[in-house]
């Protein structure tokens, strides 16, 4: 019996040994996935054109000027119902039935127009992003906030 137990205290040494080699490799990345300040966001907010060029005259031309791009950073679509884009002073929009494709990006104008595949339009008669200092907050349909981009001095 001897020989029987010793054989059995390699084998559950070896599994143990197996065990911790596997946990320790595992520990750091289970750290790293919580840490959002290094992950990138699977949809970012990728560019702000806050201030439109020219005169801000609050004509659709000049609202629509204004905008934020969206960008899908997967191999996969992804639909954005219920997920809203807002700034700083809590203006908000919420994404209806919108689907932004693989590795795609979707423009959000403020002014009115006519949604496509990469524009779509808030239908605003005012401008939403402030030209000197301002935060664009992306949310899922959760409420997480799944991106934000800011310019300017904060307030």
């Amino acid at each position: 019996m001897s020989s029987a137990s010793s054989f059995v205290r390699r084998i559950a040494a070896t599994v143990l040994a197996a065990g911790a080699v596997v946990g320790a490799a595992a520990l750091p990345a289970a750290a790293h996935d919580g840490d959002r300040h290094h992950q990138r966001p699977r949809v970012e907010i990728s560019r702000v054109q806050a201030d439109s060029p020219g005169r801000d005259d609050r004509s659709n031309r000049s609202l629509n000027s204004e905008w934020v791009e969206i960008t899908n950073t997967t191999r996969d679509g992804i639909n954005l119902r219920g997920w809203t884009l807002r700034d700083s002073d809590g203006n908000r929009y919420r994404f209806d039935n919108v689907r932004i494709g693989a590795r795609a990006t979707i423009r959000i104008h403020t002014g009115n127009g006519r949604d496509t595949r990469t524009d779509l339009f808030q239908d605003r008669r005012d401008y939403v992003w402030d030209n000197g200092s301002d935060t664009a907050i992306l949310r899922d349909d959760r409420g997480r906030t799944v991106d934000t981009e800011s310019w300017g001095r904060r307030r």
